[in-house]
């Protein structure tokens, strides 16, 4: 097997010398059957929109028609019930990926290593697949036989055949694979990483990697192919900058600069909307930005054309079968949000489950005729977001962050994120009845920062009870009423 790396002036000899190798004692696929492309879809009352939401273990359905919450499919507890010893169902339901003919979601529980194989006209599960540790994300193959799931606690993908509900090949990759989509042709399939700068490129007869990109940085969330099968566009939450990739060269295209907290990215703009197997279509892109609660819109020549503000950090994004809309997760908003494509403006705000992470629409779904039975009644509650700041000071961009405060079970879960403290330096979050000094406190938890300085971290404590009248405060050192506020609320 020959993987390539590639680089500028090496890319044409590289991929003369890879088209060259063969292996025929390898064993292959055989020719994949792809669907045809559907076109641009106009939206109806069959279609629907699905959020893999993490901290309820939910799977949210909204019909977008009406701009409604039909309910939840329940595959886990809320935080922090997971946590006993006896716990049997999922958790950290993150991922999703649908089948070409919107009869099947695929739903990957991360802590649980589990993917959830949802029958979309009834609501149900179909079956389950347990892999190694910590899936991510996955999707189907453009035929629909396959699912490819990424393992981000391992170096593959992982290939599960849909109707035997069985692991049938474990593909090796760079370390800590995040995402897999594939080219709408259904020839390569590309994976981004968590812990490698690199984009992989498998051959999906093959089933083999034949190139590897370097990349910016090595922390990549989110990916998408474009429909015409030229660009891959990726994300990288950890610098804010998204890269292009040429989806046939394999030559890096370019690098933007998008902001914070960069997270999702997808196609969309008139005459586009959603296909198949990660695939969408679109003259523009549309990159969640959850540092700046904004989504931004870019030319496929990467030109910055809007800023759009949408809520309390926006994750998952996906259009709709025309592309004249979109649909973005508020993570810390626990909702859904339309945007008009044409106009780039917030439409619409839609209570859902908690914490939703990936987000898919589905055009008829389940096959024309997606169901209301095995849906779950559930009561959105719009969490507490808090910003903390420098004391003292001007908000200083990028340092400090904020806390999401919501009702989970009988206790609250607070989500704290934090960038540009010290370094390896250990603070705590207290509740003070003043701003800038810490008067009757009341400590929340303590945590460390790492090597560059933040943290992210989960506390359960009936928070919002007392809250009231009073402060979030971060102090410096370990429950230590006399160290100095750092962040405070403005």
């Amino acid at each position: 097997m020959r993987i390539t790396t590639l680089s500028t002036w090496a890319l044409a000899a590289t991929l003369l010398l890879g088209a060259c190798s063969k292996k025929n004692s390898e064993e292959t696929e055989p020719d994949m059957v792809i669907p045809p492309d559907p076109g641009p879809i106009a939206a109806s009352a069959a279609d629907r929109v699905y959020l893999a939401d993490q901290s309820s273990n939910t799977v949210s359905v909204h019909d977008p028609s009406t701009n409604r919450l039909l309910g939840v499919i329940r595959l886990g507890k809320g935080r922090p019930e997971f946590l006993s010893p006896l716990y049997d169902m999922e958790s950290n339901v993150h991922g999703l990926g649908v089948s070409p003919d919107g009869k099947t979601l695929g739903v990957i529980a991360t802590l649980t290593n589990a993917v959830i194989f949802i029958d979309l006209a009834t609501n149900t599960v179909k079956g389950k697949v347990y892999v190694d540790r910590n899936p991510h994300e996955g999707f189907f193959t453009p035929d629909g036989r396959q699912f490819w799931v990424a393992v981000r606690g391992k170096d593959y993908v992982t290939v599960i055949d849909v109707e035997k509900m069985q692991v049938v090949k474990n593909i090796a990759t760079e370390h800590e694979p995040s995402m897999v989509v594939f080219r709408p042709d259904g020839k390569v399939a590309f994976v981004d990483h968590s812990e490698t700068a690199t984009l992989d490129v498998i051959d999906v007869k093959k089933r083999e990697v034949i190139a590897r990109v370097p990349v910016v940085s090595k922390f990549s969330p989110n990916l998408v192919v474009t429909e015409d099968g030229q660009q891959v566009w990726m994300t990288h939450k950890d610098v804010g900058k998204v890269t292009v990739v040429n989806a046939q060269t394999y030559a890096v295209e370019g690098v933007i600069d998008t902001g914070p907290g960069t997270n999702h990215v997808n196609m969309a703009g008139t005459g586009g909307g959603t296909r198949f197997s990660g695939a969408s279509a679109g003259d523009f892109a549309y990159v969640t930005v959850g540092g700046e609660n904004a989504v931004k819109v870019y030319s496929r020549q990467r030109q910055l054309l809007a800023t759009i503000p949408v809520g309390a950090n926006p994750h998952g994004v996906w259009p709709n079968g025309d592309g004249s809309k979109l649909y973005v997760g508020l993570e810390n908003g626990d909702a859904l949000v339309s945007i008009d494509t044409k106009t780039n403006t917030k439409l619409t705000e839609t209570g859902s489950g908690q914490a939703p992470q990936a987000l898919l629409y589905v055009v008829k779904a389940g096959g024309g005729s997606p169901g209301a039975s095995g849906l779950e009644a559930f009561t959105p509650v719009t969490p507490v977001n808090i910003r903390l700041v420098p004391v003292g000071t001007q908000p200083v961009p990028g340092v400090g962050g904020g806390a999401t405060i919501r009702p989970t079970e009988d206790l609250d879960e607070m989500v704290l994120a934090l960038k540009q403290l010290a370094a390896n330096t250990t603070y705590t979050l207290y509740l003070s009845d003043s701003k800038t000094a810490l008067v009757a406190p009341e400590p929340v938890i303590s945590f460390k920062t790492d090597d560059g300085g933040a943290v992210e971290v989960n506390a359960y404590y009936q928070i919002r009870l007392r809250l009231a009248g009073r402060f979030a405060v971060v102090v410096l050192g370990d429950k230590n009423p006399a160290g100095a506020v750092t962040l405070t609320q403005p």
